[in-house]
């Protein structure tokens, strides 16, 4: 298994600078990108929802938005039933349960249909800075690659890099492995031999 403490030292090198690839103008809007994000890339969401929320800029607006004309909307994002169905689940506890506030707790969130432990991850950790790693598919490539996991279920790999991380490294980590995952560690063809950690990986490809 590749040493902890020798990954975050690259990491921190390499793509100290790593962020939240989601755009997070205010916590509600954070949580409705986060939603759309299944399956599609942060980039398109971000110029999808750039376009919505600039004609439609309050919760309430998508409160009150017919359905058809919101999945419509969020099309070219991908899985716009079900995505569009989430939005206005959870724009309805927004509005109607939160008073308006994201809740803190994840349990909470997830309550959702379409959130789950990734997404309400990400939301506390970006909205409250509570330390959570998100584990999207370059997380688990990246953690199983390197050698830091022998799990691939999302659940066992987020216990496995909390154990051997310390708990205020989590949301860095959760960016600059997804920073190492775009960059290098790709799922077709990892480029190895550029890859700022090749020499502490354990190249499980």
């Amino acid at each position: 298994m590749s040493s902890a403490a020798e990954v975050w030292s690259v990491l921190e090198k390499s793509f100290g600078d790593a962020k939240c690839s989601l755009i997070k103008d205010t916590p509600y809007r954070l949580a409705v990108r986060g939603i759309l994000s299944a399956q599609c890339t942060d980039k398109r969401v971000n110029f999808e929802t750039e376009k919505i929320f600039r004609e439609y800029p309050d919760p309430v607006d998508i409160y009150k938005m017919d359905f058809v004309f919101l999945e419509n909307l969020i099309k070219p994002c991908g899985l716009s039933k079900m995505k569009a169905k989430s939005i206005k689940e959870f724009t309805a506890y927004y509005m109607e349960v939160w008073n308006e506030q994201i809740p803190r707790d994840t349990d909470e969130l997830m309550r959702v249909s379409g959130i789950g432990r990734k997404i309400a991850n990400l939301i506390v950790g970006e909205v409250y800075g509570i330390q959570r790693i998100v584990v999207d598919t370059h997380l688990k490539r990246v953690a199983y690659r390197i050698g830091l996991t022998d799990e691939t279920d999302p659940l066992k790999v987020e216990k496995d890099l909390n154990n051997i991380f310390e708990e205020n490294q989590r949301i860095d980590l959760g960016h600059r492995m997804i920073a190492l995952g775009r960059a290098y560690c790709k799922a077709g063809k990892p480029s190895c031999s550029e890859c700022p950690m090749s020499l502490v990986c354990s190249k499980r490809i």
